[in-house]
Order: C-alpha cells, then sequence, then structure tokens
C-alpha cells in the first residue's frame, strides 16, 4: 500500500488533502466572522439595516454560505430602504405628486375633437392598457386600466363640462388617483389644439414606487398619442358619425342635458336658416 504520510520531504496525498481543508475552513470562518460584523453594525443602524441583518443572519443559521447570506442581506436592505423612500412622509397624501402636461394640435374641427373626447366608452378600443369603461352617469366614469401585471380601477367625477371647450374632473381609487382638466382651442377652422393637464397622486407601496420612476406618467403621455392617433386617422373619416354628449356640468351637477342642449342647438340652427 502506497505511504500516506511525508516521505523523504515529500508531503503525501493524505497531508496535502488536510491541509487545504483546514484552508478552506479558515477562509469560511473568516468570511463568516467578516459577516458576522457588518450584520452587527447594521443592526445598530436604521430600520434597513436591521432588515438586512435580521436576513442575512436567517441565511447564515439556516446553513447558507457567506455569499449567499451576503447577497440575502442585501436584497433585504434594498427592499427595505425602497419602503423608506416612498413612505418616509407618513402617508399616501404626502407622496410625490407627477405632474403631467401634454398638448397636440389635430386636424379636426373643435367640435369634432371636443365630442370624440366625450365618447370615454370607445377609450378600451383604441387606447392600450384602458380595458374598459362604465358611463355610470353624466358626471360619473368608471375605469378599470392594466398596470403591469395588475388591474387597476377608479371613479372620475366631472366636476365642469362647457362644450367644445373643457372637461375637469376628479378621482378615486384604492391604489392611486388622477385629477385633471382637457381643453380645446380652436387654432383654424380645421385644426384643433388638445391640452391635458394631470396630476396622479399614488396610493400604495407598489403606485409610490412605480411614481418614482415617472412610470404613470410614461404611460398616461403614451395613451394621450394613442388619443391623438385615433382622432387623426377613424375620427378624421368619419366625422359626422361622431356624436358627443352636449350637455353641460357645473360644480359637478349637470346643469342642462344631452337632449336639452340638442334642442337648443337645433333651434338656434332653424332660426339662422329661416333669417
Amino acid at each position: 500500500m502506497p505511504e500516506t504520510g511525508t516521505e523523504g520531504g515529500r508531503t503525501g496525498p493524505a497531508e496535502t488533502g488536510r491541509k487545504l481543508m483546514v484552508r478552506t475552513l479558515e477562509k469560511a470562518s473568516s468570511a463568516i466572522e467578516a459577516m458576522t460584523h457588518r450584520l452587527n453594525e447594521a443592526a445598530d443602524g436604521n430600520g434597513a439595516g436591521k432588515k438586512a441583518a435580521a436576513a442575512g443572519a436567517e441565511k447564515l443559521a439556516k446553513g447558507a454560505g457567506p455569499l449567499k447570506a451576503g447577497l440575502g442581506a442585501g436584497m433585504a436592505g434594498a427592499k427595505e430602504k425602497a419602503k423608506e423612500a416612498v413612505g418616509s412622509g407618513g402617508g399616501a397624501g404626502n407622496a410625490k405628486v407627477t405632474n403631467i402636461v401634454e398638448e397636440f394640435d389635430v386636424g379636426l374641427p373643435r367640435r369634432v375633437a371636443y365630442d370624440q373626447w366625450t365618447r370615454f366608452t370607445d377609450f378600451p378600443t383604441f387606447t392600450k392598457k384602458v380595458e374598459s369603461v362604465e358611463q355610470e352617469s353624466d358626471e360619473k366614469v368608471n375605469w378599470r386600466a392594466k398596470i403591469l401585471w395588475s388591474h387597476r380601477s377608479w371613479e372620475s367625477t366631472i366636476t365642469e363640462q362647457v362644450p367644445d371647450e373643457r372637461i375637469v374632473w376628479t378621482s378615486k381609487g384604492p391604489h392611486g388617483y388622477v385629477d385633471g382638466a382637457v381643453t380645446f382651442h380652436e387654432l383654424a377652422p380645421t385644426m384643433t389644439r388638445v391640452l391635458l393637464v394631470a396630476e396622479y397622486h399614488p396610493d400604495g407601496f407598489f403606485e409610490k414606487t412605480a411614481n418614482l420612476w415617472r412610470a404613470q406618467g410614461r404611460r398616461l403621455r403614451l395613451e394621450f398619442k394613442n388619443v391623438k392617433r385615433h382622432m387623426m386617422t377613424q375620427t378624421l373619416l368619419n366625422q359626422k358619425e361622431v356624436e358627443g354628449w352636449r350637455g353641460e356640468i357645473r360644480d359637478g351637477e349637470v346643469v342642462k342635458t344631452h337632449e336639452d342642449a340638442v334642442k337648443e342647438e337645433q333651434e338656434s340652427a332653424g332660426q339662422g336658416s329661416r333669417a
């Protein structure tokens, strides 16, 4: 049988293996001590450090290697930092609001552009993420949209609506809401400028975090472009078929119904033709 010890100053296979094992254990011990020291320092710090420490200690207790334990601690710390960043204000009321101002010019008469906008139930057919729109009443609209892998619903209340001029609304929803106004400006008989001003108020961890990345602002701007694209294609080619809501809303109350407004327009047109 071959000799397993040292012979003639040479190191045998067994001795080599033993020394390699000792060095490996020493390195692992040093790494664990260093990790424990860092975790203890983190535990003496803020909430994020304590979360990281707890996660790292748990990994070590379960027999994870120092590297894996460190990764676990880092991920926990990052998550806690994000929560602190979006929640440090003490509630949704203090969350940072996203302000959005967009405009586009469309080759349509102002009335046609306005009427198309008032057809809220058509929005799911030409926007990308709006799934459904329910017109509960003349002044209340229920929306449902897909945000990444989730679905969000909210209710909008039209506080002011003046035909061919402006629509102003407020909203409420369990995961944030959008208040805003859209106005219509005649540049020429067949050219209208549509101006949108909106404020997105996030509520909830997911919404606040996404708000930091301005995700909602980018989505709203994209949908605004989809509205323009629809107006410049389908609406432009079918102007006579677009029938909008011609009523008037003040302070959240309907002061003139659609039927009354249409009747007044018809009477005014009849008087003008006789003159």
